[in-house]
């Protein structure tokens, strides 16, 4: 008689437990929306989180940014600079052979660096996640964005500001069929970064 009440109990229990789950499809439906909801928090708190960038002076790389890069780098022969309104850009190839840009802010410090790399060197389950969401990704340009973890600067990619830490950034197509940016990060959680539109500068 006591295992038949405690298998009654046993029972009970269970079915109690199922009944406050949700059932697989609303788990899934609320998964989407969540999705949608999380993609616009990240956007707000992008804007709400922007550390204020200090404008270059000038029209010419700074002395300090090229000294600095040659203290980073070394002497690189091939390096070519330019200069926009935040950031002294040095690009040259690297030890790997690959071309690089290393971005200097307005003391001459060095922010990080962007490679580019392939589709193959995204974190595994990132690249899982974006073949079943995305398409146009096998020969997509890929970025690997070095952070300097020194500095504290936030950088631009694609025009948007972002709190400046290690990230892939990779162009694809979504299933409204419109080019986008993902940023992907090395644990390989992947977010919408922004629309890629004709003049969007890496």
């Amino acid at each position: 008689m006591k295992k038949l009440m405690i298998s009654m109990a046993l029972i009970l229990a269970v079915l109690a437990t199922n009944a406050q789950t949700d059932p697989p499809m609303a788990n899934s439906k609320m998964k989407s929306k969540e999705g949608k909801m999380k993609s616009k928090e990240v956007r707000k708190d992008r804007r709400e989180q922007r550390r204020y960038l200090r404008e270059l002076n000038g029209t010419d790389v700074s002395e300090q940014s090229k000294l600095q890069f040659i203290s980073d780098f070394g002497d690189k022969p091939d390096v070519v600079w330019s200069h926009d309104v935040y950031f002294d850009k040095a690009t040259f190839t690297n030890s790997k052979g690959t071309r690089t840009s290393a971005f200097y802010d307005y003391d001459g410090q060095l922010v990080g660096t962007s490679t580019p790399v392939s589709f193959n060197d995204l974190p595994a389950n990132a690249k899982d996640y974006i073949m079943r969401h995305y398409s146009n990704y096998e020969d997509a340009p890929v970025i690997f964005y070095d952070d300097n973890e020194l500095n504290e600067d936030d950088m631009i990619m694609y025009g948007v500001q972002f709190e400046s830490s290690d990230n892939y950034f990779i162009e694809v197509t979504d299933k409204k069929n419109k080019r986008v940016v993902l940023q992907v990060s090395p644990e390989g959680e992947v977010t919408y970064f922004t629309d890629v539109n004709n003049n969007t500068i890496r």
